[in-house]
């Protein structure tokens, strides 16, 4: 499992449609667990994705990789990986 906080590149994206754009990105690499928004401040939220990743090499990177491709996306950090 792996918890992934995405940052969008202003406050004024969609973040419902920047969700969906990363989900339709990332569906055929991971499962999806959850979307959550989380405050960071100054008006400006995270997306935070709790994904279930195979365990292969370069797998993660992957993802991560496929996120940063995604319009209107600034950032992608990797906050908690954990074996199911």
């Amino acid at each position: 499992m792996v918890l992934l906080r995405v940052l969008p590149e202003s406050v004024d994206i969609d973040l419902e449609s920047l969700k969906n754009d990363i989900t339709e990105k990332i569906k055929d690499l991971c499962k999806i667990n959850s979307v959550n928004e989380e405050e960071i401040g100054f008006g400006l939220k995270a997306l935070m994705f709790q994904v279930i990743v195979p365990d292969e090499e370069g797998k993660i990177d992957r993802v991560e990789g496929a996120i940063s491709s995604v319009k209107n996306v600034s950032q992608v950090d990797t906050r908690d990986i954990s074996l199911i």
